[in-house]
């Protein structure tokens, strides 16, 4: 039995965000989360503070990127850089330089062609790190684990996925892709 506060006591939780993505040559940009966008979490309703990534990433903590939460799916990592994270007004945003692997090909088709279901994060909470107001949890503060590329539908509605070509994309193809996902946001409840 690990002691309390221990950080291999604690559980890893796994949130999807409202974000954006966009595929500049073989790196992707975009929000892994999005601060104050609450959505509903089983039978209770979830929010990301401002600030909440702030310790962790001022920690150094080595924070992967990964596909579908899949450890076996590594895109990249802080440690070595090809992964940057940081926080601003919006919310977590990061960079990532693919791989020259077919999975680091293979997101960058499904990215470049709209194809992405929407970004996700993994953390844990420390003591004190999130705020309960009846069935409303804030998260103040996050150990970040790491950052998932979705494939299919993530948790949070709302999401919206861009992907900016080296020429840039045109508007009507962004609002086409909008209304697509807000059509699949609809087929899933």
């Amino acid at each position: 039995m690990t002691a309390p506060g221990n950080p291999l006591s604690l559980p890893v939780e796994r949130r999807a965000a409202a974000f954006e993505v966009r595929a500049s040559g073989r790196r992707l940009v975009g929000y892994a989360a999005v601060f104050n966008q609450p959505t509903t979490i089983a039978n209770f309703r979830e929010r990301v503070a401002p600030g909440a990534f702030a310790a962790s990433l001022a920690a150094g903590a080595d924070v992967l990127a990964l596909v579908d939460h899949d450890t076996g799916r590594l895109l990249g990592r802080t440690r070595n850089r090809t992964l940057r994270l940081s926080e601003d007004a919006r919310g977590l945003a990061f960079e990532l330089d693919l791989p020259e692997t077919s999975l680091g090909a293979d997101i960058l088709a499904l990215a470049s062609r709209g194809d992405i279901g929407g970004m996700s994060f993994g953390f844990q909470v420390p003591q004190g790190g999130d705020r309960w107001s009846g069935a409303d949890r804030t998260l103040n503060k996050v150990d970040l684990r790491e950052i998932s590329i979705i494939q299919a539908m993530p948790a949070y509605e709302g999401t919206e996925v861009a992907v900016r070509m080296a020429a840039g994309i045109a508007d009507r193809e962004r609002r086409l892709r909008a209304l697509k996902l807000a059509e699949a946001t609809a087929w899933r409840v």
